[in-house]
């Protein structure tokens, strides 16, 4: 078994192109499951060896796509604290927050070619629980929007606004009312620990919805 530091091989960035990835899937996933956009604009696509459903919306898309390309430098770095995917009703209110936690060890235990695939494994269970996430929550009310969150470190706070990775889309400060909920119900979906990546998702619901 190979110990290495986070920067050898420069790890960080394989982490990063997997958990972006990952996150594609689940915030196009969690969009069908919560009907936050009519069902007929997703395909069913096939990823981590399970069916999952992925927009046609090319706006859509092209706004995960961007957000996610704004967050991958912060995971690159072990920065991003937390990834929120934020359900919000007609007011702006926040129905429901799905929390994807994360964190990187300091060393990375290398024993063989296969982590990538027991990685692989691991999300793929969580693309399953949000796929049936349904069954433990409530119907949201119609008209939802969503919006993504990213809780950065301290550190990181203070460099954002210096970087700015696509040009007009910069990084703003979220809203308080997008941010806390008052005495949500909190339902644990999902936790992996992994030789390169420790995560949890878990879902924020408000108690009254309509």
């Amino acid at each position: 078994m190979t110990t290495l530091t986070r920067q050898d091989l420069n790890f960080g960035q394989v982490v990063a192109d997997i958990l972006c990835e990952f996150l594609e899937v689940a915030i196009h996933l969690i969009l069908y499951v919560r009907e936050v956009y009519p069902s007929g604009i997703f395909q069913k696509r096939k990823k981590y060896n399970v069916p999952v459903q992925m927009s046609c919306h090319p706006e859509l898309n092209q706004y995960i796509q961007d957000t996610l390309h704004c967050v991958k430098p912060l995971i690159e770095k072990n920065d991003a604290e937390k990834v929120v995917v934020v359900i919000m009703d007609k007011e702006h209110h926040p129905v429901e927050r799905f929390v994807f936690e994360m964190s990187q060890p300091p060393l990375l235990s290398i024993s063989s070619d296969t982590l990538l695939s027991h990685v692989e494994q691991l999300l793929r269970a969580f693309i399953l629980k949000i796929s049936v996430c349904d069954a433990v929550l409530n119907n949201n009310p119609p008209g939802c929007s969503f919006s993504v969150l990213v809780h950065t470190r301290d550190a990181a706070t203070r460099n954002m606004e210096k970087v700015q990775v696509i040009k007009d889309f910069p990084w703003i400060v979220a809203d308080e009312q997008e941010v806390h909920m008052q005495d949500p119900r909190l339902i644990p979906l999902k936790t992996m620990t992994s030789d390169i990546v420790k995560m949890q998702l878990y879902v924020e619901e408000r108690a009254q919805k309509t």
